[in-house]
């Protein structure tokens, strides 16, 4: 009647021995570390380059705990503060000799300390938020008005070249404001190119107006489509952001919208908020330029742009090209690394229509000609790709060269990441140190655990043998919830840290239910084992009932909740599942292996029904 078969007494110790494993990591806590990542996409942090940093540290005699190679970076650890600020700037100095032109980011970062046997089994400690970590928060400020002005820029420009393909004259196209206005000579181009405009741009409002002599069409964006276009440059620069704060190595940043035109981003573990505030400035954009063939043979440079090109053995070469911009960065749709016909690594792009067109006229007129894709960062460019155009091609076309597979990713990965929508401006900076952060888990974990034994001390009072059972359950329940957000990479905050707490609380209620419900069989005249065995099952149905219920609630906060109240119900949510799981089967298997081996229980240790 009370007996598990040996596979489930197995089963729970395997949980349970997993739970540990699992938890293991968060007790080693985190050591200081520099992180070091490319500030260019044509530079590659590589073993090489590992190497190279491990020599020079050596030399200097600077001592590291360990180093980790991967996305990320580079990633070295070291003993403590002192040394971590040695390292940094005895890095900063080797990599950057031009502190104006740096080729990498050498930021102070925080590192786990859990050994690599650990590691390699992927039990990774869980993820803290900047208000236990410490770390750095801004709050950014998006500017509609120059987003807009960006986006009428690129109409103008699709009207331009719509207008000549349908054979429209226009007397000018200009933008005044927040609209675009454009001229003709007589009424009746005007009417044909209001007609032409609806068909081209139909998220445009048309006004006819006459100015003097002038037929003039007045445009402006449609109150819904000024809506989207609002909406859309908040969630590309929050994409942009994304990929950006992956230089830093944070391993669970938070970038989310705040409002109609704010960010907020938080970077926990960033000790360096200078760092962190000129990656989350930079300004990156692509642009498609004609390699000018006669200045580059003569090694003029009147009239055209010089841009470097880093060749695969690490030699810089000079490219010329014309100052006409074919395409830039924002009207590339995709790109995906693939291979040309002859099997060599290449890069497959499409264009937005308007620069397929454009595309496809200067490849027409260009055959085999050099066409070079500029990479523009902090106002300084760098030719990324210089190939031969072998013929013509317009929205789809191939970027071949000198790559590898890998740089065939990273070349499709920076042309789909474009560039910023509208600038920002940080309105709001906040730095939490390391050591407030660390008082926060303290006074969290002193909260958790003097919680934990006072309920272990009225469990063992009023029950006592079988408040032992449900305290000991009630631990594994906290080892459960531990391991699941460790394994799960969740974060935790110190909302997160109330949660753990109420937890505690709620997941007792359900072994109260159970002791009661075998006092009141005993006081039946039920026998101990047949109570035991009504108890477990008769409770059963109640605990699923205020679980369910109090599991709604904490699903509608993880829906409908954001940043500290989101938080709060992870941690909520994961907490029911474990409780249901310990306060039932865990307590219930110690309850069997204490009295489920005995024919005859002459009285059950469960509080005040006595010994019966």
């Amino acid at each position: 009647m009370n007996r598990f078969p040996a596979w489930k007494y197995a089963l729970i110790g395997v949980t349970i021995a997993a739970a540990l494993l699992f938890t293991l990591p968060n007790f080693f806590g985190e050591a200081p570390a520099v992180q070091v990542s490319s500030n260019k996409a044509t530079v590659k942090v590589d073993a090489a380059l590992l190497g190279r940093l491990e020599q020079v540290l050596k030399a200097r005699q600077i001592a590291t705990t360990g180093v980790l190679l991967d996305l990320h970076g580079l990633r070295i650890r070291v003993a403590d503060s002192d040394t971590q600020l040695k390292a940094k700037d005895l890095i900063e100095k080797t990599l950057n000799p031009d502190p104006q032109n740096p080729e990498y980011v050498v930021a102070l970062n925080l590192l786990s300390s859990s050994p690599a046997w650990l590691t390699a089994v992927h039990a990774l400690p869980m993820y803290l938020g900047l208000d236990l970590r410490g770390g750095v928060h801004f709050l950014l400020q998006v500017d509609m008005q120059a987003a807009l002005v960006k986006r009428l820029e690129s109409f103008a420009g699709d009207l331009r070249t719509g207008l000549r393909e349908k054979n429209i004259r226009h007397a000018g196209i200009a933008r005044e404001g927040q609209t675009l206005r454009l001229r003709f000579r007589d009424a009746k181009t005007r009417d044909e190119a209001n007609s032409a405009i609806g068909q081209l741009i139909p998220v445009l409002t048309l006004a006819k107006r006459e100015d003097g002599q002038d037929f003039m069409i007045v445009a402006t964006l449609k109150p819904e489509a000024l809506k989207n276009e609002q909406d859309l440059a908040v969630k590309q620069n929050i994409v942009t952001l994304h990929r950006r704060v992956n230089q830093l190595g944070v391993a669970e940043p938070v970038i989310q919208q705040q409002g109609i035109d704010r960010i907020v981003v938080q970077l926990p573990g960033v000790q360096d908020p200078a760092k962190a505030k000129d990656i989350l400035g930079r300004t990156a954009t692509l642009e498609v330029r004609l390699v000018d063939g006669e200045a580059m043979r003569s090694g003029s440079s009147f009239n055209v742009d010089v841009f470097p090109e880093r060749k695969r053995d690490g030699s810089v070469s000079a490219v010329p090209v014309k100052k006409q911009i074919l395409v830039t960065g924002d009207q590339f749709i995709g790109a995906s690394a693939t291979f040309d016909n002859d099997q060599r690594p290449a890069v497959s792009v499409e264009l937005n229509e308007t620069a397929g067109r454009v595309m496809r006229q200067a490849t027409r007129e260009n055959l085999k000609h050099l066409m070079a894709i500029i990479l523009i960062e902090k106002g300084k460019g760098e030719a990324i790709s210089v190939a031969t155009i072998q013929g013509e091609f317009g929205s789809r076309f191939q970027i071949t060269g000198s790559f590898t597979p890998t740089e065939t990713n990273d070349l499709s990965l920076l042309i789909r990441a474009g560039s910023l929508a509208a600038p920002m401006e940080i309105i709001e900076e906040r730095t939490v140190g390391p050591s407030l952060g660390k008082e926060n888990i303290e006074k969290g974990f002193n909260a958790t655990k003097w919680g934990f034994v006072a309920i272990v001390v009225f469990m063992s009072a009023y029950y006592t043998l079988f408040g032992v059972f449900s305290s000991i359950a009630l631990g594994v329940n906290l080892l459960f919830l531990v391991a699941l957000l460790s394994l799960l990479q969740a974060t935790l905050t110190l909302p997160g840290i109330a949660a753990i707490a109420l937890t505690l609380g709620m997941a007792i209620d359900a072994n109260v239910l159970i002791n009661e419900r075998i006092r009141e069989e005993i006081r039946g005249g039920q026998s101990p084992q047949a109570a035991i065995a009504a108890g477990y099952e008769r409770a059963w149905g109640t605990i699923l009932d205020s679980n369910v219920t109090t599991l709604i609630a904490g699903l509608s906060l993880l829906i409908f909740g954001s940043g500290p109240v989101r938080g709060f119900a992870v941690v909520h949510c994961l907490g029911i599942l474990t409780s249901i799981f310990s306060s039932v089967v865990v307590s219930r298997a110690i309850v069997n292996l204490t009295y489920g081996h005995r024919r005859k229980i002459a009285h059950l240790a469960i509080g005040d029904t006595g010994w019966k």
